[in-house]
């Protein structure tokens, strides 16, 4: 695509997931944007989060769509395309022009949360279900298949499966271990980890520790944190975070089935990791799946099987110093040269040009 003006999609991305909110839809928004910039004419319209991390309050969500409507109707002329960053957004496509092209990204909750038992659950899917009928003009972006099966059940065809990317990547050029195991991520029932501490790491050497790196939300999760095999580092910055990636014997992200029906829509931690020079351990399931190349960036374990992990996590630890750098050399290259934020721009863009 040339780089003149002439030749640039008009693009006006609209997203209420924003810094200082944190979370996979924040990242997503800002590394997509940063890049979308340097191939479109872009113009972005973000409802930033609040200062401790958390998304916004109710009222900044009701008030969104009219500063989205102000934006738009401030402009000389339509975008070419309007881009809405998560499916909760559906309803802004009317506020687009006739000619401009509406691009939809799903990612993971903004999906699944029909599945919540309760009158919330059935809301949400209903809102969903219109969405799908009002917006058959929409070419709705999933980042993984798991992603667009789960749109399916509400009514929406996926248009494009883009997997997402990471940056992170590790100083240390040595290969190291240091004997631990560690689990990066939110401490929610999903995502595993009071699962791995209590079925999988009695079944594992007494020598092997736990090290978890998160921020703490459901109590069944963190009083997992109380076990004395586990080490409760905090909420680390990227640096930090990469290094331990890096050192550990490997990266585990032993997702589960939950009774909410919710579901990895894909599983940043997996790229990062390998990335940064981690030998990553996940689960065989659902966004996690386009997030591991199996054999190659990591390893795709059996979910909810206690016995799987621990003798993927044995047979790692019995590597010998040569299988390890060879795995974590070609593990970080792959992963860096697939998972990054250049060829997720990329392939939106030939979306917003299809």
């Amino acid at each position: 695509m040339s780089s003149s003006d002439e030749d640039r999609p008009g693009v006006l991305f609209v997203t209420r997931k924003w810094a200082p909110a944190t979370g996979g839809m924040e990242t997503y928004s800002l590394k997509l944007t940063d890049r979308l910039g340097k191939l479109t004419s872009l113009e972005i319209v973000a409802l930033p989060g609040r200062s401790n991390g958390m998304p916004p309050g109710p009222l900044s969500l009701l008030l969104f769509p009219f500063t989205v409507l102000c934006r738009i109707l401030s402009r000389p002329h339509a975008p070419e395309v309007l881009h809405l960053g998560d499916m909760a957004l559906w309803p802004l496509r009317f506020l687009a022009g006739r000619k401009t092209r509406v691009v939809i990204s799903a990612h993971g909750t903004d999906v699944a949360y029909h599945r919540r038992r309760g009158w919330r659950g059935r809301l949400y899917g209903l809102y969903l279900r219109l969405g799908a009928r009002w917006s058959r003009d929409v070419l709705m972006i999933a980042n993984s298949r798991a992603t667009a099966r789960v749109a399916a059940e509400t009514g929406w065809k996926c248009d494009a499966t883009i997997p997402l990317a990471t940056d992170f990547s590790s100083d240390e050029s040595e290969i190291s271990n240091d004997g631990t195991i560690l689990f990066a991520g939110r401490l929610v029932e999903r995502k595993g980890m009071g699962w791995f501490v209590r079925e999988v790491l009695p079944l594992l050497p007494g020598t092997l520790r736990l090290k978890v790196a998160g921020t703490g939300w459901d109590e069944a999760e963190r009083a997992a944190l109380d076990h004395p095999r586990v080490e409760y580092l905090g909420a680390l910055p990227p640096a930090q975070l990469a290094a331990q990636y890096a050192r550990s014997l490997c990266v585990i992200i032993p997702n589960i089935e939950v009774a909410t029906g919710e579901y990895e829509g894909f599983g940043l931690v997996a790229p990062e990791a390998a990335s940064a020079g981690g030998v990553v351990l996940a689960a065989d399931h659902g966004g996690l799946q386009d997030a591991v190349r199996h054999g190659r960036t990591g390893l795709l374990v059996e979910t909810g099987n206690p016995d799987a992990w621990a003798q993927a996590i044995r047979a790692i630890s019995k590597w010998s110093a040569a299988e390890r750098e060879s795995f974590i050399r070609d593990a970080r290259r792959l992963s860096r040269e697939y998972y990054n934020w250049e060829r997720v721009a990329e392939e939106t863009v030939a979306l917003y040009c299809r």
